[in-house]
């Protein structure tokens, strides 16, 4: 059997339905008959089809991205989903589909489907695609045709030639009652607007007879931009002849052939197909002496009925629908009266615009001003020069160990700010600090221990890699900001301990439970990038050359673009689970660091990585929170829906320097995500200068003291905001200057 590649196609504004369903959010995604919507139905019916080598693609409007993605997590299914920029019918959706999935596999059989049709019986469905697919992998282009169980003049109808699988006669408009009777008794069927088809036989077939269609979505295909899962097309897309694939292809082809079905179908066309359902009813309502009726209400209200037969009753925020359930399908006429009458109830109210970047950043910008520096250099630091670990939420300090990593990465905080123009006591907080860092935490070889008490005393006198990356880089820092030259020797000594133990492939073994992992790297290039940017030595340079190699080689999955975490000596993946495991925010952030490698290096192939690994961590956003979890596997399943702080700092740094590297088209949608990131960031903010860390799947944040461990990444990422929006001249300056 060949690859079944279900493609599930979400136009049409369903306006019969209204109040309900408005173009924002149309039939298909709300709740009509159960609890999850049509759209999830039809996903969930059809999604076990690509089982074999298929995969499911969504064909939608750009307005609906939001609703698609959230809807298919809600539910556990993944697709590949294909946007329009504006809709131009069915021939132009399905052949973005079709020449998407030949693409791929040729020989591929499409399964097209509504979004917004109601079959209960979703194992008779699959048997009857099951019997279609012989006949479409032979060139077939199959119909589903529903047998009737009464005569309706709401739906189109299919004349076959004969019994079982047949040729299809001729394909019929919507009748009036007395024809719908009479095309019962010849035999005709429902047309569902179900198609089983081969990838390349439908674009062959559009190709000749809607040659217009074909060239134009070829276009939009071969010009569209990834943001994860979503391909929106190209501009191109627009261009397209407006015409149905009934019109465009079906009527005039001789491939045409039609499955008489007999399982339960619907297009929920209308509010009395939805009552009929049985399903229909929604909210809080009481019914005294009624029957026959269908009642929805919305969140936060109640509807009492009295003495009614055979109404509808629909209530949404805004608007209230009562009717006659057999003049329901009158709903359109109401509607177009509305677009003269009263315009802005035809759609749901517009949800309030997102902050802009620019002046996110300039609100970023007065926070670390104002509140995230002042207290942590105060609250956030002893009087020995020592930095606390965390700060209560109400701005206690917390007696607790101290890493010695959250001493270097504090000592960078403040030297960055300095170099920022901050004028607060950036230099007396760096010279305390820097002094308690070489008294308390060094070992006599020059290298940090891990752990100290709030006193000075070891804990731990483990030497991290990662913890000398952190020690190297806030030298870098500092040197940078006070000019102090003399600090390069003591990175130097400790870069050059280092990489006495670097093996073969020039990877450097971790203490603790994973020896072989890609983190602690990454922090020693951002180190070793930093002394480039100061003056530092070429070994340096070399530095980083040899762990850019390390990742483009072995880090970074050639399949996937993914960057794992986790490796066996050879740097080869690790089994089992360490070695599937892909963090959304690593991805990022390496992708910030090749980025700047590769303009810096004029190198073409690391900038390639760093756009794999952007699109790679562009996955692991969550729709309906808006923010970066916390891990996925390396075939893009969820494995942890957390989501702390730190990932959304690197969405935004990655975003902003590819914005800056990119065309037109991948620089807009880079400061589009960049504006999602930033508001992201601010879920996690508080207006004191501290912040929360870890963000619930349920929306809730754990009750935890702030982790000083964060600010190292909130000024990476107000770093970038300033850097990036200057170069564009996107901004004012002095309104994202520290001064």
């Amino acid at each position: 059997m060949p690859p079944i590649y279900p493609v599930i196609m979400c136009g049409g504004s369903g306006t019969r339905l209204w109040p309900a369903s408005r173009p924002s959010l149309p039939k298909q995604f709300i709740p009509l008959a159960g609890n999850r919507s049509l759209f999830q139905e039809t996903a969930a019916r059809v999604a076990a089809l690509a089982n074999g080598g298929g995969e499911l693609v969504v064909v939608a409007g750009v307005t609906h991205r939001t609703a698609i993605v959230q809807q298919l997590e809600e539910i556990g299914i993944r697709a590949v989903v294909l946007l329009e920029p504006e809709g131009r019918d069915s021939s132009a959706a399905m052949a973005a589909a079709a020449l998407w999935t030949a693409q791929r596999s040729p020989q591929a059989v499409n399964l097209f489907v509504a979004s917004d049709h109601h079959i209960p019986d979703a194992e008779a469905f699959r048997t009857s695609v099951g019997e279609a697919i012989a006949a479409a992998a032979d060139g077939k282009i199959v119909t589903l045709g529903v047998v009737p169980t009464a005569p309706s003049s709401a739906y189109g109808y299919i004349a076959p030639t004969g019994p079982g699988l047949s040729d299809v006669s001729a394909f019929v408009e919507k009748p009036d009652s007395a024809t719908a009777e009479r095309y019962i008794a010849e035999g005709y069927l429902w047309n569902s607007g179900n198609f089983i088809v081969r990838a390349d036989v439908l674009g062959a077939e559009i190709a000749e007879r809607a040659p217009a269609v074909a060239e134009a979505v070829q276009s939009a295909l071969d010009h569209g931009a990834i943001d994860g899962a979503c391909l929106t097309l190209g501009s191109g897309f627009m261009s397209a002849p407006k015409i149905s694939i009934d019109y465009a292809v079906m009527e005039k082809t001789t491939r045409a052939s039609v499955l008489p079905v007999r399982f339960e179908w619907s297009d929920l066309g209308a509010w009395d197909s939805v009552h009929a359902s049985g399903e229909g009813d929604v909210g809080l309502h009481v019914l005294e002496d009624s029957e026959k009726c269908l009642i929805r209400a919305c969140d936060g209200v109640m509807v009492a009925a009295i003495g009614l037969r055979d109404i509808g009753i629909v209530v949404e925020r805004d608007a209230v629908l009562v009717t006659d359930l057999k003049k329901s399908q009158d709903v359109k006429k109401v509607v177009e009266r509305l677009r003269k009458l009263s315009p802005q109830h035809l759609d749901f109210p517009a949800p309030a615009p997102r902050e802009s970047l620019q002046a996110g950043a300039a609100r970023l910008t007065t926070w670390l001003r104002q509140a995230a520096l002042p207290v942590w250099s105060s609250l956030g630091q002893d009087e020995n020069g020592g930095f606390e670990e965390v700060l209560a939420m109400d701005g206690r300090r917390v007696a607790t160990s101290r890493r010695a990593r959250v001493q270097a990465r504090q000592l960078q905080v403040y030297a960055e700010a300095g170099r920022q123009g901050w004028e607060g006591p950036w230099r007396t907080v760096t010279a305390k600090g820097l002094d308690r860092l070489n008294a308390v935490s060094l070992r006599s070889d020059g290298r940090m221990r891990t752990l100290l008490n709030a006193d000075g005393a070891s804990l731990d006198e483990t030497a991290m890699v990662y913890d000398q990356a952190f020690l190297i880089f806030a030298l870098a820092v500092i040197a940078d900001a006070k000019g102090d030259t003399d600090l390069e020797k003591q990175a130097a000594a400790v870069r050059d301990l280092l990489l006495e133990s670097a093996d073969a492939q020039g990877g450097l073994k971790e203490a603790g439970d994973h020896p072989y992992q890609s983190n602690a790297h990454m922090h020693l290039l951002e180190a070793a990038l930093a002394w480039e940017e100061a003056g530092g030595d070429p070994a340096w340079s070399r530095l980083s050359d040899q762990i850019v190699n390390l990742a483009r080689t072995r880090f970074i999955d050639t399949e996937t673009g993914c960057l794992r975490e986790f490796f066996q000596e050879d740097w080869s993946p690790a089994p089992g689970k360490d070695g599937a495991l892909v963090e959304p925010g690593h991805q990022f952030e390496w992708a910030w660091l090749l980025a700047r490698y590769g303009r810096k290096r004029q190198d073409d192939g690391a900038l390639a990585d760093a756009w794999r690994l952007y699109q790679a961590g562009l996955k692991g956003i969550d729709s309906k929170r808006g923010v970066a979890i916390d891990a996925m596997t390396i075939d893009g399943g969820v494995r942890s829906a957390r989501s702390r702080l730190w990932p959304q700092t690197e969405w935004l740094k990655a975003s902003l320097i590819l914005a800056s590297l990119g065309d037109d088209k991948k620089r807009k949608a880079c400061l589009e995500q960049a504006a999602a990131a930033q508001q992201a960031l601010w879920l996690y903010l508080t207006p004191q200068g501290l912040w929360r860390d870890k963000l619930l799947e349920d929306g809730e944040f754990i009750d935890e003291p702030a982790p000083a461990s964060s600010f190292y990444h909130i000024m990476a990422a107000y770093g970038q905001l300033r850097q990036t929006l200057t170069e564009l001249s996107l901004t004012q300056t002095s309104e994202i200057e520290l001064a």
